[in-house]
């Protein structure tokens, strides 16, 4: 039985930094304790056995060690390496960005919340098996800021609280949802919504992923609704993210 000063938890690696001559500090999102950060020591010299372990995006078993500061990391295993994941710069730029989400929407300490655990572990397993990227990441976002507390407004209007028709709305971050045609007009930081970009928003907001996955929007509402998820991502967060300029990046090569 594990003393009070020591613990195993399941856990995947959001991010790591090196730290002194040769450690590195690793954000872990666990499935037992949230977000916590460990010293893997030596995990940067050539014969590490750690090092391996505790790349991002890798779901693993560790022990920790209590300390004075961050937790020390004895003993790692990998449980899912999602190697696919790393045989493209599509895919590597796609899962970055899902566990930097995790990252800057979580904090250190806080209790435990297995459903974020799931809905992380869930959407690396369906970019490793070949799903739809879009379609994982869009669904991702979704969910994520369900569980957190910034689930959009998409069927009555922000401002006024009048049900939604089947037109073209507006889209406030600063409101959190759509606005309805009156409300929106001479609103600067509002963007317009089509029809067909509310009618996937719902459909990946109140779905299941097994339903979810059947969308299959044309490139342009592709490219329309992962805009408008930057755009409201980036107000809620108050400040932008590093991977989606990776991937576009990737995307003109």
């Amino acid at each position: 039985m594990n003393s009070p000063r020591s613990f195993s938890v399941e856990a995947i690696v959001l991010r790591h930094q090196n730290w002194g001559e040769a450690d590195r500090i690793v954000t872990l999102y666990t499935r037992q304790r949230g977000k916590i950060r460990a010293v893997a020591k030596g995990a940067r010299k050539m014969r590490s056995r750690k090092a391996g372990h505790v790349q991002p995006f890798t779901r693993i078993k560790i022990q920790l060690a209590q300390a004075r500061g961050p937790y020390i990391i004895t003993q790692v295993d990998t449980l899912d390496a999602y190697l696919p994941i790393r045989e493209t710069l599509n895919l590597t730029g796609n899962a970055s960005y899902l566990v930097e989400l995790m990252d800057r929407f979580t904090y250190d300490e806080e209790e435990s919340n297995p459903t974020l655990f799931r809905l992380l572990e869930n959407s690396l397993s369906r970019l490793s098996r070949g799903d739809d990227v879009w379609i994982v990441v869009r669904y991702y976002e979704m969910r994520l800021l369900d569980h957190l507390g910034f689930r959009p407004r998409l069927f009555h209007c922000a401002s006024c609280e009048s049900e939604i028709k089947a037109e073209n709305q507006f889209f406030s971050a600063a409101q959190g949802g759509v606005l309805c045609p009156q409300c929106g007009v001479g609103q600067n930081s509002a963007r317009p919504v089509d029809v067909e970009m509310l009618k996937y928003l719902r459909h990946f907001q109140r779905s299941s992923y097994a339903d979810a996955r059947r969308a299959n929007p044309d490139p342009k509402i592709r490219a329309n609704l992962e805009s408008l998820m930057q755009y409201y991502l980036t107000y809620v967060l108050e400040r932008g993210l590093n991977s989606p300029q990776f991937l576009r990046e990737v995307g003109r090569k």
